[in-house]
């Protein structure tokens, strides 16, 4: 017989073919690939400053980037000693001091730093934040300490390495949790290990490119693989689904082949919602949405191919060992539930509007949170244990950088004046304010005499100094003017006489010498740290939560104090950073929700051809959105901004898919038997894949949110959990009702898109399974489920034409050579 041209010619069928025969060309490939990722992941640069992300233009940023260029920061460390007397802290102090690693030690017989038999150090080290030997110094205050009851907070903690820690244990309680929930709704043993390879090189494969992106947040790196294996293991159930379904009637090549042709177009489409959502991230000023978005997106996009190019190739390994592993399906038959949704279709969907109704206006007042510090998480490390003891001994702080444009002494002198008359402002540190001896703070202006006294040097080689000072300065009023009274800022000439010192052009005794080494480094350290060749800046201690509506009104106070001694200046703090995030967060609210809304509605329209349906779909997902979001308000829990952004984000990508199988098989179904029947089969083709993807997404969140000590992780974690089982019970038990309900709607917003007909023509012994509406030896109009022998020239809905050997034998094409 003749073979003609048939189904085995479409482009998907091609392209499995080559995939499948390739197959050993691609295993090496990925080989390849996964010992290339496992290297290059430790290339990945991971960024744990989430200010960092701030859009360029808010103050916080612009201030930020400034004391980066102009400005040192020491290292600090907040060091509580219990249980130890006054005299026992004091040596203590001593011991600290003679560290190298150490430049200042704080410590007095206040209240500030000693009470209640606890002794409280402010340490600042000689190096910066980021040094590789501030650890070092940290290490030698610990061993100096070891000894005693500590509690220990470092400014310069490794907060990336403690987190990699928690997301190790979180993937492999993760993995335990994956593998039984995929045997549980699994049809063979075997196929379990061809979709944990599949996703373990989908995972190492994310991880290992992301070098390429540059620099990753914190949040990315650590939640990416988990939410990858989460929100993409569907692809690996649909992909399995297939094979088993072809493998009934077909070769094992060809089950393959036929599997992955069906599997690359609804996988694509399924991947489109969750790639939707994501992609809205991206479009926050907020830049760890992009962050976030572009990690994401790409983990899905490696998943795909994955499953596309590599699982094929396992299920050839596999496939005897899949055919021998057939258990029983223990995926109960929710049958029941069908029976119940369908008795309540007018009773759930105007309860469920009165839900989301009221579940909008209780989100809208969910108590956020912009600083990190703020919310508590069920587990905490080293330092934010030691960080909470001291705060609750000795009281939390809240300090704040002012930074404004440097040079006139007397502007600072008057800014921090009318600032400290504010009950909001406990201290202010400056140079205008910090004292250098005898009553004198660095920025007087100090005659040749004062400087004399001052520094215990002669009055006439103070003069010709002074002299020198202003010859150097060009102030030549000065030498012929009356030198006694002329005034120059401490830290200036200071500055200068230690210069001429250094360079050989003045000697002293060696007490004075001595003496003014010492000054030297603490006033070199004070100008390091408080200013620059542009800028200055001013340390601002005040008496207000870190955020708040009176910490932000305070803000707008400070700005407006400024503006009349500078044109330009910066106020820079956790409490400043909250307040750029919220103002980001009202923006990136509506950019995120109306986008996601947007892209999801448009994928749903296309793919179902109705107006009305992504509609209704659509209102299950954002009212289990609102839901979510109403917990924080309804427990009073305070919830980290950056989760609502990101889980409504997963919930509306994601979790539509849940409400997509359920709705097209309905669909299919519907005209076929009774709607309740529908409904019926709808449930429990759909529930295997629910539990499986929803369980496994709940579960990430919940150990995320349980095992994680960082607040943006715990945050995203818990309301991902909640989330994802909210939008489950609404999938399962509210949106078959909707659609029972919404069944005219559905059918009058249906659109139709005219497509070209195709007409095969088949000539031989052939098997025809669809309608067929053309000419077969005579016009025909019908579904045939049957052979066919003779011409055909006909359209046929459905692309399943086979040809029929003479023996009565299906050919299953392509054959295997």
């Amino acid at each position: 017989m003749k073979k003609e041209k048939n189904s085995k010619n479409s482009f998907f069928v091609k392209l499995s073919t080559v995939i499948v025969d390739k197959r050993n060309i691609i295993l090496v490939l990925y080989v390849a690939a996964f010992i290339f990722s496992m290297i290059s992941k430790n290339w990945v640069a991971v960024c744990d400053d989430i200010t960092s992300y701030l859009p360029k233009n808010t103050e916080t940023r612009q201030g930020l980037t400034i004391m980066e260029d102009e400005f040192t920061t020491y290292a600090t460390s907040k060091v509580m000693v219990i249980n130890t007397t006054y005299d026992e802290a004091k040596d203590i102090e001593t011991k600290l001091k003679e560290l190298d690693s150490v430049s200042i030690v704080a410590f007095d017989d206040s209240e500030d730093h000693y009470k209640d038999g606890c002794a409280l150090f402010d340490i600042t080290l000689t190096t910066e934040e980021g040094d590789p030997k501030t650890q070092e110094g940290y290490s030698e205050i610990r061993e100096i300490l070891s000894d005693y009851d500590t509690y220990i907070s470092e400014s310069d903690s490794d907060d990336s390495a403690a987190l990699d820690s928690e997301m190790n244990v979180v993937f492999l309680i993760a993995a335990v949790i994956i593998v039984s929930v995929l045997l549980f709704t699994s049809q063979t043993y075997a196929e379990v290990p061809v979709m944990i390879l599949t996703f373990i090189t989908a995972a190492i494969l994310n991880t290992g490119t992301n070098f390429f992106l540059g620099e990753i947040s914190f949040v990315s790196n650590s939640v990416t693989t988990i939410l990858q294996l989460a929100l993409s293991i569907d692809y690996a159930i649909i992909m399995i689904h297939h094979y088993s379904e072809e493998r009934e009637h077909r070769k094992q090549r060809d089950a393959v082949i036929y599997a992955l042709s069906k599997s690359i177009p609804e996988i694509s489409a399924s991947s489109l919602t969750t790639i939707s959502g994501l992609a809205a991230l991206m479009f926050m000023q907020f830049k760890i949405g992009f962050d976030m978005g572009i990690c994401l997106i790409k983990a899905i996009a490696l998943s795909l191919l994955s499953v596309f190019t590599m699982m094929p190739c396992l299920l050839m390994l596999f496939g005897k060992y899949i055919d021998k592993t057939h258990h029983k399906n223990i995926v109960p038959d929710i049958s029941g539930l069908g029976s119940i949704v369908y008795k309540l279709r007018v009773i759930v969907p105007p309860i469920f509007v009165a839900v989301i109704i009221s579940a909008y206006f209780i989100s809208s007042h969910c108590p956020y949170v912009y600083d990190l510090s703020s919310p508590k998480t069920d587990r905490q490390n080293e330092i934010q244990i030691a960080q909470r003891m001291i705060d609750d001994t000795f009281g939390s702080e809240n300090m704040a950088a002012l930074v404004f444009p440097t040079g006139d002494y007397d502007k600072e002198k008057a800014l921090i004046k009318e600032l400290e008359t504010y009950d909001e402002i406990v201290s202010i540190t400056a140079l205008s304010s910090v004292e250098a001896s005898d009553g004198y703070v660095l920025t007087d202006k100090l005659t040749p005499r004062q400087f004399a006294e001052l520094t215990d040097i002669d009055i006439e080689l103070s003069k010709l100094l002074y002299a020198t000072y202003a010859t150097d300065h060009e102030d030549y009023s000065q030498l012929v003017g009356n030198m006694e009274n002329f005034g120059v800022p401490l830290i200036d000439m200071f500055s200068f006489v230690y210069d001429l010192k250094e360079d050989g052009y003045v000697h002293f005794d060696s007490d004075v010498d001595e003496a003014l080494d010492n000054l030297h480094i603490q006033l070199d350290n004070a100008k390091k740290q408080l200013s620059g060749d542009k800028y200055a800046r001013m340390l601002v201690y005040l008496d207000l939560p870190t955020e708040g509506e009176e910490t932000f009104a305070f803000i707008d106070t400070v700005h407006n104090i400024c503006k009349k001694y500078y044109d330009e200046s910066y106020f820079v703090g956790n409490s400043t950073s909250s307040y750029d995030l919220s103002t980001s967060f009202a923006k990136d609210n509506i950019i995120v929700s109306v986008l996601s809304i947007l892209f999801v509605i448009a994928v749903l329209f296309f793919t179902f051809k109705s107006a009305g349906l992504p509609i209704l779909l659509i209102a299950v997902i954002q009212g289990s959105i609102w839901i979510n979001f109403s917990l924080p308000t309804i427990t009073g829990n305070p919830m980290y901004f950056l989760s609502y952004l990101i889980v409504s984000s997963i919930q509306m990508g994601a979790n539509i898919d849940y409400a997509i199988v359920i709705s097209s098989r309905y669909m299919e179904l519907r005209g076929k038997v009774p709607i309740k029947k529908a409904m019926q089969n709808s449930l429990n083709f759909a529930f295997p894949t629910v539990l499986t993807s929803g369980s496994i997404l709940a579960s990430a969140g919940f150990l995320i949110g349980k095992l994680s000590t960082q607040t943006a992780i715990v945050s995203i974690g818990k309301s991902l959990c909640s989330g994802t089982l909210i939008s489950m019970f609404l999938v399962m038990c509210v949106l078959p009702e909707i659609l029972l309900l919404g069944d005219t709607i559905i059918e009058k917003t249906k659109v139709t898109i005219n497509t070209p007909e195709i007409v095969h023509k088949e000539t031989g012994r052939f098997v025809v399974n669809g309608r067929v509406r053309g000419y077969i030896n005579g016009y025909v109009d019908a579904d045939i489920h049957g052979v066919v022998r003779g011409d055909m020239s006909a359209n046929v809905n459905i692309n399943n034409i086979l040809p029929k050997s003479e023996e009565g034998e299906t050919d299953n094409q392509p054959n295997e050579e």
